[in-house]
């Protein structure tokens, strides 16, 4: 969530008069009449825009504002054409139905709804065994609002567990270090800043397929490692990090120096992928069948098929989650044990979760997810098929096989399945090709993406993690909607773009770089555009920055 800053409505009038840009001139309000005969005929339609900065001293009938809203709301994006977003889009009505029956219900309310409580307590434990919970281990887990939340939980059961064992030890406690990959969402960096974990962000590189390098772990651990973040689904190409070489690793140094660190796995994409599909995880562990794996963490608003705001925790014994940390919550007449950042929460989430999970069961959880990396490995194929784009992400090429070499039969055998294909995530990180760009020179990929959103496809071009930031890619999620119909449409359309730019002289192409941020949005962003980007207190070369996810 980006931070806003409040709005004072007289500046931003005094600024919209002032400004030189015709848009922004608005006409005089004087009345204040709040009656209608349709949505259309209140004071909103020609005389007053709706209030934005300050409440109305009057309000005003709820068919009118529900329309303006809704027109306002026109102007977003399309959610299915949004191929930045790994967030799922789209519910069936009958867990549509269920969410909406259930919007009231609190989860901090656990002895008013325990219907509810018992069905999060119950994907407690469907997740769980989906991660290889061991036989005798008492697993322990939360919903939560997403991975984000999820992620600092994790985090901080491990530095408190770190603490205690210096503190029985009688040594320094006060320089904790976590590492991660410069590939990490920023959620992770998050944890490390608000909770005074120093953050060794570890280069990535090409050679290590752009996610965390297990030789550069070796390198810097020590006693006060407090754990290892490792992905399950980069958010950049798709890529799974190795869980097991990095569990090994963390191993060999155990036997060394008696050290014990623990490994979490931020698997918000990967963990509702991996356990089904054909794959897994390329024949590597990378879950509780690993000891070295103490949680886990994924996001049901993903790969879980539910609307944004619920995702999953889960530590493998109960004994990994310090008992200080969790409250015992006298509320409302009840008493319950609480681990989270938040208190209030909606419930309807965890319901839907529930509703997949038993809907659709173990059979078609798997076809959704192979169906996902079938349209993948198509679409990537395809577009290396045109000489005009190669892929970063490596879901389409054979197990094994690391390396573009040219572009590879698009159809498939009948009995191929994501077995035969490196592991990964269901998304397409591509970038224009060398000879097209010794051709093209011109051509700039950002254009690409821009064209493409006037067709309303949300394709986003950003730069690889630092030190590889001087490639830049554009990069499809493809999810459950994404159906063969719309996947020969996009294939269609990013050639014909491609096509279209390459006709075009560099003239024209000027007139696709970002226009100026409107007036409004200078003065309620705390954020930069593109043009100033250089302005930041912080540039990418000095770790996480944040990627679409």
């Amino acid at each position: 969530m980006s931070l806003a800053r409040h709005v004072d409505p007289d500046e931003l009038i005094s600024s919209l008069r002032q400004s030189d840009n015709k848009a922004h001139k608005h006409r005089a309000h004087f009345k204040t009449s709040t009656t209608s005969t349709t949505p259309y005929s209140t004071r909103y339609a020609s005389e007053q825009e709706i209030s934005k900065f300050k409440i109305p001293k009057e309000g005003a009938p709820s068919d009118a504002v529900h329309q303006m809203l809704k027109d306002e709301l026109d102007l977003d994006g399309r959610p299915n054409l949004n191929l930045a977003s790994f967030v799922g889009t789209f519910m069936e009505k009958e867990a549509e139905a269920l969410m909406v029956e259930n919007l009231a219900k609190n989860m901090s309310d656990a002895d008013e709804y325990p219907a509810m409580m018992a069905m999060h307590a119950r994907c407690v434990s469907i997740i769980a065994n989906l991660w290889g919970v061991q036989k005798g281990e008492k697993a322990i887990g939360t919903a939560t609002t997403g991975s984000s939340e999820a992620i600092h939980l994790g985090g901080l059961a491990m530095k408190r567990r770190w603490q205690e064992k210096r503190d029985k030890e009688g040594k320094d406690k006060s320089q904790p270090n976590i590492i991660m990959g410069s590939n990490a969402q920023v959620a992770l960096e998050k944890f490390a800043r608000y909770f005074e974990v120093e953050a060794r962000i570890l280069d990535v590189s090409e050679d290590s397929l752009y996610r965390l390098d297990p030789k550069l772990v070796e390198k810097n651990i020590d006693e006060n490692t407090i754990g290892v973040f490792v992905i399950l689904g980069s958010t950049y190409t798709g890529h799974y990090e190795p869980v097991e070489e990095i569990s090994n690793i963390l191993d060999k140094y155990e036997r060394e120096t008696g050290i014990d660190i623990p490994i979490h796995v931020d698997a918000a994409s990967g963990g509702f992928i991996a356990p089904f599909t054909l794959a897994h995880a390329g024949g590597h562990k990378w879950d509780f069948e690993l000891p070295r794996v103490k949680s886990i963490n994924t996001s049901g608003h993903k790969f879980g098929l539910v609307y944004a705001g619920v995702g999953w925790i889960i530590w493998r014994d109960e004994s990994f989650l310090p008992k200080h940390l969790i409250f015992e919550l006298h509320y409302l007449g009840g008493t319950e044990e609480s681990y989270t950042l938040n208190f209030s929460r909606p419930g309807a989430q965890v319901i839907a979760q529930y509703y997949n999970l038993i809907h659709l069961g173990f059979d078609g959880f798997r076809a959704i997810m192979e169906n996902c990396l079938s349209n993948a490995r198509l679409l990537s194929k395809a577009l290396e098929a045109s000489g005009w784009y190669v892929c970063v992400s490596d879901v389409h090429r054979k197990k094994g096989e690391h390396v573009y070499k040219g572009p590879q039969e698009i159809k498939e055998d009948e009995d191929e399945s994501s077995a035969h294909y490196n592991a990964g995530l269901p998304v397409v990180a591509f970038r224009l090709s060398d000879e097209f760009k010794r051709d093209y020179p011109h051509v700039k990929q950002e254009a690409v993406s821009t064209l493409l959103r006037a067709k309303q496809y949300i394709i986003p071009n950003y730069p690889l993690p630092p030190k590889c930031e001087k490639t830049e890619i554009l990069r499809v999620v493809v999810r459950e909607s994404m159906s063969m119909d719309l996947l020969d449409r996009l294939i269609a359309d990013i050639l014909t773009t491609t096509q279209q730019l390459m006709n075009t002289d560099e003239l024209d192409l000027a007139a696709l770089q970002p226009g100026a941020s409107t007036i409004e949005k200078q003065h309620m962003s705390k954020g930069l555009d593109k043009q100033n980007k250089h302005k930041a207190q912080r540039p990418m070369r000095e770790g996480v920055h944040r990627s679409v996810c």
